[in-house]
Parts: C-alpha cells; sequence; structure tokens
C-alpha cells in the first residue's frame, strides 16, 4: 500500500532529523550553532511532521482503521493520536526557546530536558507505529479488500519544510543518545499496559484467539 509505504519513509527521515535536533541543541547549550536554524527545525516538526505526515495518519489511515477494518477508536488509535497531540506541545515550548539568541543558564536547562522529552518520545511513537500499526493496518486493511488508501501532495510550505530537512542533516549530524531504550512490539510501548492493553487484547476478534488457542494447544 503506498500510503503505509509512503509513512515508513518518512518516519525515517523524521528519525534523522529528531537526531539532527539534538545535535543543534547540544551546539546552543554551548552557546554555538546559528540561532535561524531554530526556527527550521520547528518549521519541519510542525508542517512535514505534523501538518502533512500525523495528519495522513489521523485523517485517512485512522478513520479507514476504524470504518473499514472494524477496529476501536481506543487501543493503538487513540494513544498515537495523543502521541501527536504531546510531541507538539513539547515542539511548541521548543519553538521560542530555540530562536532565543542568548540563552540563560535557566533557559538551557529546559531547551535541554525538551529536547531529551521531544526526541525520545518521537523516537518511542516511530518504534510503535514501524512495529505495530503499520504492519498490522496493512494486513487488516488487506483482508477487507483495501488495498489502497487516498494521500495528498505537500502543500508548498510542506515542501519547502522538507527541504530543508537535508541541509540539516547535513549541518548537524544526527546524534545518538545512548540513554533511551528502543525496541519494538507492545512490550516496549510507554503506553502499555496503562493506556493501551497490547495490540491482542484491543484489536483481535474470537477468530484470532480461537486460531491462537488452537496453535497453542497443538504444541
Amino acid at each position: 500500500m503506498k500510503l503505509i509505504d509512503d509513512l515508513r519513509a518518512e518516519h525515517d527521515l523524521i528519525e534523522q532529523v529528531v537526531g539532527s535536533l539534538r545535535t543543534f541543541v547540544d551546539l546552543r547549550l554551548r552557546g554555538e550553532g546559528a540561532t535561524a536554524d531554530g526556527p527550521r527545525f520547528v518549521a519541519f516538526f510542525r508542517l512535514f511532521a505534523g501538518d502533512f505526515h500525523h495528519a495522513k495518519e489521523e485523517d485517512t489511515l485512522f478513520p479507514a482503521l476504524q470504518t473499514m477494518a472494524d477496529l476501536p477508536a481506543q487501543g493503538p488509535i487513540a494513544v498515537l493520536t495523543e502521541d501527536h497531540r504531546q510531541l507538539g506541545a513539547v515542539l511548541g515550548e521548543m519553538d521560542a526557546l530555540l530562536a532565543t539568541a542568548s540563552l540563560n543558564d535557566e533557559q538551557r536547562q529546559r531547551l535541554q530536558m525538551l529536547a531529551i522529552e521531544y526526541s525520545h518520545g518521537l523516537w518511542h511513537h516511530i518504534d510503535a507505529e514501524n512495529s505495530v500499526l503499520l504492519p498490522e493496518s496493512e494486513g487488516r486493511l488487506a483482508k477487507k479488500g483495501v488495498r489502497e488508501l487516498p494521500s495528498r501532495p505537500m502543500t508548498a510550505d510542506e515542501a519547502a519544510a522538507r527541504q530543508s530537512a537535508a541541509d540539516l542533516l547535513e549541518r548537524y549530524p544526527p546524534a545518538f543518545d545512548p540513554t533511551i531504550v528502543r525496541g519494538e512490539g507492545c512490550i516496549s510501548c510507554r503506553a502499555f499496559p496503562d493506556a493501551c492493553r497490547g495490540l491482542e487484547r484491543e484489536w483481535w476478534n474470537e477468530w484470532e484467539w480461537e486460531e491462537f488457542e488452537d496453535h497453542v494447544g497443538g504444541d
């Protein structure tokens, strides 16, 4: 499915630019880096990652899962939608700090905390979508005869924000953060088991449970 292939490819880029943002913030904390690049990072995440990428999930993929694949709004869909809201709020708080030419000690500390929170949250979000949401979506929609979903081209502003990524990645090579523990599947999701009980309990139907029990019983 082209929409899902596009979402995966966009994840790859967004993941890299998050690492680039961390490099930029580390430089800003030392009084280095070009202040003018702060708004460029914000534009990338707000316009390309948010208005374009996240909107395709919320406006097209998630409704299709509910109406065409008979999946509930709660569970993975609700958690991932709330992730979008929370990440947008963190980005909004970072916005002014990233554009500030001279940061005081309190602002530096706050910017560092926000950059870590934002990058960790977005990396975990991407892991959850790549390992659970997208493969499950493609398979479940295909079972209902849905092979393609509509998409849309980027607006001029979204395309400009996307285009800036190459320059930002060159200026600020993505940082590796050894403090984050990443993984695949529901067990690695920070929402499990409180906000979401996991794929099986949220999305499986009685036939899937019966098939699972048959396999277990046959071992």
